[in-house]
């Protein structure tokens, strides 16, 4: 890391570091960063200064961080209406990535729950970097038995698959749930959460991923290049929703007359995305006696020790479809693009 000026870091005597403001040496550091909106190309690998954490946040030495779809989707700035919050013309924060597992490197000065040298995994925005700061409260102590990379693929992936079966779902044990896009990043993790709730799973993916789903506990598996479960006799008390390839009214016909239908993805133009999916799913379960359900979830600590004690266990285990370094991030996010990725796409550093 080059140094040029910054505030100075020191530690108690507990051996946490602290952030003290002052005229001292700044160090700088290897992030990747975007000026404008637009496809990977605009992803540049550059030397950005080093965060410095309020009084409310860690500074975590970041080992590992996972791709996620809000990724691309704040690269290109679309849907168009999420410019609202990240920036009209240009990104307002410039470093892409927000799950992450590291080394928390200093604490801020009203932090009692990590000090410097926890291992770590969470959310923090800014993570495609050497280093990246966050607020305590979406982060949690990483499972020793987890490597950095199987951390950094759980935070977000983990937590909507958690929320939309527990929380939105309701799932409990004995009821059928169908899992749509159960291969990918939250649908890997879905499977076997799941499960563990004690339901009855049905895994829908393409042909070469449907071993894949069986190995993560599925039931049944649906090979969706050969059957539209829409159109079949089965019904499910619960069908989450992670691929957004089927209409409201198609997805409704496989519920029971009192089943659930949770979603977080959705078609959807480049102005509103996913939100007009959901926001008329909410509508209509106004007047149905099915449950439609939308939601986007909330990375939390609780839910994260809730994760890691099932990952320290065997319950869940991440499943990395590739890994590429930092500085090939725009390579790994194009990946992503594609729709194929096989559970989680993560960036070491």
């Amino acid at each position: 890391m080059a140094s040029t000026t910054r505030d100075n870091v020191t530690a108690d005597s507990t051996g946490s570091s602290h952030v003290h403001r002052g005229a001292v040496r700044e160090e700088t550091m290897l992030a990747i960063t975007q000026d404008v909106y637009g496809p990977p190309d605009v992803l540049e690998h550059r030397e950005v200064p080093v965060p410095v954490p309020t009084a409310d946040q860690i500074l975590v030495r970041v080992r590992a961080a996972a791709t996620n779809p809000l990724d691309w989707h704040m690269m290109r700035g679309e849907p168009y209406l999420m410019r609202l919050q990240s920036g009209l013309r240009r990104p307002s924060t410039p470093v892409r990535g927000v799950d992450v597992a590291g080394v928390v490197e200093a604490v801020g000065a009203n932090v009692t729950e990590f000090q410097s040298g926890d291992e770590v995994f969470g959310q923090a925005a800014g993570a495609f970097a050497e280093y990246v700061v966050g607020s305590v409260d979406t982060f949690a102590a990483k499972p020793a038995t987890c490597s950095f990379e199987e951390a950094a693929a759980v935070p977000v992936a983990a937590t909507t698959a958690l929320q939309g079966l527990r929380d939105h779902g309701e799932l409990t044990a004995g009821q059928s749930v169908l899992i749509n896009g159960a291969s990918g990043g939250v649908g890997t993790f879905a499977v076997p959460l799941a499960k563990s709730l004690g339901g009855t799973v049905t895994g829908v993916c393409s042909t070469r991923n449907v071993e894949l789903v069986r190995s993560l506990g599925a039931d049944h598996v649906i090979d969706y290049t050969k059957t539209d479960f829409t159109t079949g006799e089965q019904r499910y008390d619960l069908v989450f929703d992670l691929a957004g390839n089927h209409s409201l009214s198609a997805l409704r016909r496989v519920l029971t007359d009192e089943g659930t239908l949770v979603l977080c993805s959705g078609a959807g133009g480049r102005v509103l995305g996913p939100l007009g999916t959901l926001a008329r799913a909410v509508v209509v379960g106004r007047f149905s006696d099915q449950r439609l359900r939308g939601f986007l979830a909330t990375v939390n600590t609780e839910d994260l020790e809730t994760l890691a004690e099932l990952l320290a266990d065997g319950t869940v285990t991440p499943t990395i479809d590739r890994t590429y370094p930092l500085s090939e991030t725009p390579e790994a996010i194009r990946y992503l693009e594609t729709g194929h990725a096989r559970g989680k796409v993560v960036i070491t550093v």
